[in-house]
């Protein structure tokens, strides 16, 4: 079932509002801790923080997201809460859904761009939707456009991490993603 349009207008707008924010083109690796979770992850960059009101897994949920730009490359996570552990994992699932269609890329794990690959992010609660892709799309002018996209969860707060650009190193996004953890 397609999430409304709503939310892929949300989460986009956030993503766009984090590439204007901007930072410095330098990787500037540091440890940022999200307020109302108790996650953390590596950053290259100082990210904002901005909140929107969405609809995810049936819901209306408050989403904070975290972005920023470095290396010519968006870095950002976002979280909600979705108050029920049944809807954790069509949370997940519309998460990485509406990313990998914000680039023309399909549904993470059902088109032939998305190569999964490992995620463990220490702390976080064991869930068959948690997962990590490998994803190629493009721009709206039509450039080639790469993403590596991790869904997540602990308890029912559900978890998108996100490194998008044109080209993405995977040393600078292994970082990333190896920097995720819940902590204690």
């Amino acid at each position: 079932m397609p999430s409304p349009p709503n939310r892929h207008a949300a989460v986009g707008a956030l993503l766009a509002a984090a590439l204007l924010g901007g930072c410095s083109p330098v990787l500037d690796w540091r440890e940022v801790r999200l307020a109302d979770s108790r996650a953390q992850v590596l950053m290259p960059c100082k990210p904002s923080a901005q909140e929107r009101n969405v609809s995810l897994a049936g819901q209306p949920v408050r989403l904070s997201l975290h972005a920023c730009a470095a290396g010519g490359q968006t870095w950002g996570i976002a979280f909600a809460d979705v108050a029920e552990p049944g809807r954790v994992g069509p949370a997940m699932a519309e998460l990485g859904a509406s990313a990998a269609g914000n680039i023309g890329a399909g549904r993470p794990g059902r088109a032939a761009a998305a190569r999964p690959i490992a995620l463990q992010v220490p702390g976080a609660t064991p869930h068959a939707a948690s997962q990590r892709w490998r994803l190629q799309g493009t721009r709206p002018d039509g450039t080639p456009l790469h993403m590596q996209l991790a869904v997540f969860a602990h308890g029912t707060r559900v978890f998108q991490a996100t490194a998008l650009g044109e080209p993405l190193a995977d040393d600078a996004a292994d970082t990333f993603f190896g920097g995720l953890r819940i902590r204690p």
